[in-house]
């Protein structure tokens, strides 16, 4: 290690919200040419520690120096004058413009040869000519980091950027960071995923609290010894499936794997499809196919995942489904009803929940207290005289949601915009989970950005409400997700749904994989490799 000063030092910092302590005398040490992951549960205050080092918070107290030199940003543009660029959990791109156009506001002269060098150091690919509000979250993302490393930073904090890149794109991203540490400057990375942690890493800080619950090199933290920093559990008390997802599973295996569940056929006594997707076609503005003529079927009770790379047409379905996009044809039914030209309000009141991939412009309304969007579409049970809100009532029955559902907030009547991501997700999920009647749940990224145990808590809920005979559809990057999950899985390609392969099959994980990048291949027990097809 170099004898240099650190890249970044931490010492006594606190900040409060109110009566809510974020960071609690936090100390931090990121040393040059390091990766340091920051870890911690939901609401531990990672995200505060990364807008006061981007400087658009200021501590309440503490100290910051930044390669040896004191560091006292006041706004984000000190930040930039000094070599921090910032990747934040949400996204900082004007979505009218282009992403070319983007990029040009960052007025840098050499703005080709910069978004050249990304393209081919880091494989970080963009269509400079399309519409930031047209992309995929996934690619929007994408393109969050290709504006950070425009800058060539000498610290780049990543706050959980990973959870909406595909396999592959995750890959090159931990690649990116290693390079930036190679060339003697410093990243810190935020995540929940232990696999990122091990293979990137140099360093780790856990925060409990907000407080510094322990950390230092990872060749002295492994992280079986990380979970019980996090969470106060040890790792080998974890399931199989809830392992896998957050990375400390062996890379080849299935987490299906010696976790039964019931036949979703005949567990709750019905029969049929509670959602049909029949030969639905959506096209984007450019006129190219997203969804070409796709066919899905998910049973009462069952559990049936998408998987795939961003920008294959997912982002189209889960419009679709939650009524914000029309399909060019085809037809969805629920439950035996046409929904197809349904608005949203009127697919939540016939049962369709739906948690989009965009939790905050998408799943909420920031502006609003937690309260009001718990029960957004359901505010009639709550009026007396007509007119008039019960506001007590509904704040009651708000705060029994948030002890439920673990959703750490300063009230009922605390605004959205102030909940972490993950707690923003826990509501977004607990609002969809309370339809009645609730047919069908369609879920993408239900657990993007949550930490251990509010992901175990999520596929309990998942699990709990197929088991009543809800038919759950979840879309998730994260392929050990799936295979913990669901009863079959397919595929989203070019628009296409191919599969199904059952997660409990010898050589699933491989077989996704393969159909994830089109390639065909063989059922178990056949002779040579076929295509998959679409789902009929």
């Amino acid at each position: 290690m170099s004898t240099a000063a650190p890249a970044l030092e931490i010492s006594g910092l606190t900040k409060s919200f109110g009566t809510t302590r974020a960071l609690d005398a936090v100390d931090l040490v990121v040393e040059a040419g390091t990766v340091h992951c920051v870890l911690g549960e939901n609401g531990a205050g990672k995200s505060t520690l990364c807008h006061v080092v981007g400087g658009s918070l200021t501590p309440d107290e503490g100290g910051l120096r930044l390669y040896g030199t004191p560091y006292s940003p006041r706004r984000p543009a000190d930040a930039l004058a000094a070599g921090i660029a910032m990747v934040h959990q949400h996204f900082s791109l004007v979505p009218t413009l282009t992403v070319g156009e983007n990029l040009r506001l960052l007025r840098l002269r050499d703005l080709p040869r910069r978004v050249a060098r990304v393209r081919e150091e880091y494989g970080l690919e963009l269509d400079l000519d399309a519409r930031v509000d047209e992309l995929p979250v996934g690619v929007r993302q994408r393109a969050e980091i290709v504006k950070a490393l425009l800058r060539e930073p000498r610290l780049l904090v990543l706050d959980e950027p990973t959870g909406v890149l595909g396999p592959s794109e995750t890959d090159a991203l931990l690649a990116t960071c290693r390079r930036i540490a190679g060339a003697g400057h410093a990243v810190v990375l935020v995540t929940h995923k232990l696999g990122e942690v091990a293979r990137a890493g140099d360093a780790a800080t856990v925060l409990r609290g907000g407080r510094v619950s322990g950390g230092g090199p990872l060749t002295e933290l492994p992280p079986e010894r990380l979970v019980p920093l996090m969470i106060g559990r040890p790792a080998d008390a974890l399931d199989a499936g809830l392992a896998g997802t957050i990375g400390l599973a062996p890379e080849g295996s299935s987490p299906a794997d010696g976790d039964p569940r019931p036949d979703a056929a005949t567990a709750h006594g019905r029969t049929g499809a509670a959602l049909r997707l029949r030969d639905v076609g959506v096209r984007r503005p450019d006129g190219t196919s997203a969804l070409d003529g796709i066919r899905l079927d998910v049973g009462f009770g069952e559990i049936v995942g998408i998987a795939g790379v961003e920008g294959n047409g997912q982002s189209e379905l889960m419009a679709l489904l939650g009524g914000s996009l029309t399909p060019g044809e085809g037809r969805v039914e629920l439950d035996g009803r046409d929904v197809t030209r349904a608005g949203p309000r009127e697919r939540s009141r016939a049962g369709l929940g739906v948690v989009p991939e965009d939790r905050l412009h998408e799943g909420c309304v920031p502006h609003l207290p937690v309260a009001d969007n718990l029960f957004l579409g359901r505010l009639q049970g709550f009026r007396r005289y007509g007119a008039l809100l019960d506001r007590r009532a509904m704040a009651r029955a708000a705060d029994a949601v948030l002890t439920e559902h673990g959703v750490r907030a300063d009230g009922p009547g605390a605004l959205m915009s102030s909940l972490s991501g993950g707690n923003q997700q826990k509501v977004v999920l607990a609002r969809e989970l309370a339809l009645d009647p609730l047919i069908c749940l369609a879920a993408a990224q239900p657990t993007r950005g949550l930490d251990i145990g509010a992901v175990a808590a999520v596929h309990s809920r998942i699990r709990d409400a197929a088991a009543a005979g809800t038919g759950v559809l979840v879309v998730s990057s994260e392929l050990s997700e799936l295979l913990a999950l669901c009863d079959r899985i397919v595929v989203a390609y070019r628009g296409e749904l191919l599969g199904p392969v059952d997660p409990s099959e010898p050589g699933a994980r491989e077989r996704i994989g393969a159909l994830m990048l089109g390639a065909p291949t063989p059922r178990p027990g056949e002779d040579g490799a076929r295509p998959a097809g679409a789902v009929r």
